[in-house]
C-alpha cells in the first residue's frame, strides 16, 4: 500500500491539528446518506454543540445554495477550503420545493453551503439530494501520519509525513506541503504522530517552529498555530 493511502483522515477535525476525526475521502470515512424521502441525517460527531465549538465564523442568515456536480469532487474541493459536511437530506419533491426545503433544512442546521443534486447525479429515484456544509476553524490545518520503518531509518529517527493541507491554515501560510516530513518542533525531535499532534494541542495559538525535510533538504518553518476552541476538542 502506498504512503498516501496510509494517512490519517481524521474529521477535518484532524485537519485542525489532527486533534480529532473528520470529513471521509481524504477527510473522513464515507459520510452518512440520507434514506430516500428522508428528512436531514446529521454526519456522525456533527451534533449541534460539536458545530457551534467548531465553525469558523457565526451561521449566516442563510446558507449559500448551488447546484452540486460530482459529490467526491465538490467534497474534496470544499474540504480544500476548510469546508466539513455535517449533513445531508433526500426530497422526493419538485426542483423549486426542493430548493426551499434545502434552504429550510439549512437554516435550521447553521449550514454555510448546501449542494444540491438533481435526481440523476444523486443517482436516487426522483430525489434531489441536498448536502450540507460548514466552514470549520482548523488550528493546523493539515492531515499527518507515522512514518514507515524506511523512512525513519532514512531520515535518522521519528517525525510525521503531511498529507492534505488546507488552504488558508496556519500549516498553508507556514508553506507547507503534501510529502513534506516533519522531524522536530521547537527544536524537539518528534517521536510520532500522537506526540506531534499533543505538542501541536499544547502549543495552541502561539508560534512554533517546525523542522521540515523536503526533497532531502532540512528547511525550518514558523507556524502561528490557531487557538482551540472552548472545549478543547480541536
Amino acid at each position: 500500500m502506498s504512503s498516501k493511502s496510509r494517512f490519517s483522515v481524521f474529521a477535518l477535525l484532524a485537519l485542525l491539528a489532527g486533534c480529532a476525526s473528520v470529513t471521509r475521502t481524504p477527510y473522513e470515512s464515507q459520510p452518512s446518506i440520507a434514506a430516500p424521502g428522508s428528512a436531514y441525517v446529521a454526519e456522525p460527531g456533527r451534533d449541534a454543540a460539536t458545530i457551534a465549538a467548531m465553525r469558523a465564523a457565526p451561521a449566516p442568515a442563510v446558507p449559500e445554495l448551488a447546484s452540486g456536480r460530482s459529490q467526491g469532487g465538490d467534497q474534496s474541493s470544499l474540504a480544500a477550503q476548510g469546508f466539513v459536511r455535517i449533513g445531508s437530506a433526500r426530497y422526493r419533491l419538485d426542483e423549486s420545493a426542493a430548493k426551499e426545503q434545502a434552504l429550510h433544512e439549512g437554516q435550521r442546521a447553521g449550514a454555510d453551503r448546501v449542494l444540491l443534486y438533481a435526481p440523476a447525479a444523486a443517482a436516487a429515484n426522483g430525489d434531489w439530494l441536498a448536502v450540507y456544509f460548514v466552514r470549520f476553524k482548523l488550528p493546523f490545518g493539515a492531515t499527518f501520519r507515522d512514518l514507515q520503518p524506511a523512512e525513519r531509518a532514512s531520515l535518522g529517527g521519528g517525525g510525521v509525513e503531511i498529507g492534505s493541507v488546507v488552504g488558508g491554515t496556519p500549516a498553508s501560510r507556514a508553506n507547507l506541503i503534501a510529502g513534506d516530513y516533519v522531524t522536530a518542533l521547537d527544536g524537539k525531535p518528534i517521536a510520532d504522530r500522537a506526540d506531534f499532534q499533543d505538542r501541536l494541542k499544547r502549543s495552541a495559538g502561539r508560534n512554533v517552529t517546525v523542522t521540515v525535510v523536503r526533497n532531502g533538504e532540512s528547511l525550518q518553518r514558523v507556524v502561528r498555530l490557531g487557538e482551540l476552541s472552548a472545549s478543547g476538542k480541536n
